[in-house]
């Protein structure tokens, strides 16, 4: 039993080692992709976080409001593939701020991004209002649209 533990504790200890390995090794810089997704001297750049609210209509008709979903899910389809829209999902719970779900736009004009929210059926439609905001984070993020439909076997 001792042995097997020692075994064990064996196997972990070396398991850490080769992932604090691998954790150490930084990725070779890559100033193509770097400079095809726009990135700063730190992989950044701007972009525009839309945060979508409740909006003032209040639908009560099931199959307007699910036509109305629909065209919002195109539209953010549209947008994606268009290389507009980089991030988009709803909240999965209340706040207090009432957000309902998210926007991140591949602009950092407030003004490009106020006029691709405004093609959404549902925001034309009062169901969702909106605010707008500058946000800074990682270049690579579009990236990760490129593999979601690998990993998805159906789309809302």
């Amino acid at each position: 039993m001792k042995s097997g533990t020692l075994l064990l504790a064996g196997l972990l200890l070396s398991a850490f080692s080769f992932a604090q390995e691998k954790k150490a090794e930084k990725p070779k810089y890559n100033q193509e992709l770097a400079t095809s997704l726009g990135a700063d001297k730190y992989g950044m750049k701007p972009y525009t976080i839309v945060m979508l609210t409740s909006g003032s209509a209040k639908i009560e008709d099931k199959a307007k409001m699910g036509k109305l979903m629909k065209g919002h899910m195109a539209n953010i389809g549209k947008l994606a593939n268009e290389g507009k829209i980089v991030v988009a999902g709803p909240f999965l719970e209340n706040n207090k701020e009432n957000y309902r779900g998210m926007f991140i736009f591949n602009t950092q004009s407030k003004e490009e991004a106020a006029q691709w929210v405004k093609t959404d059926p549902a925001v034309q439609a009062g169901v969702f209002s909106y605010e707008i905001f500058p946000w800074y984070g990682s270049a690579a993020l579009p990236l990760y649209l490129k593999h979601h439909d690998e990993i998805s076997k159906e789309n809302p």
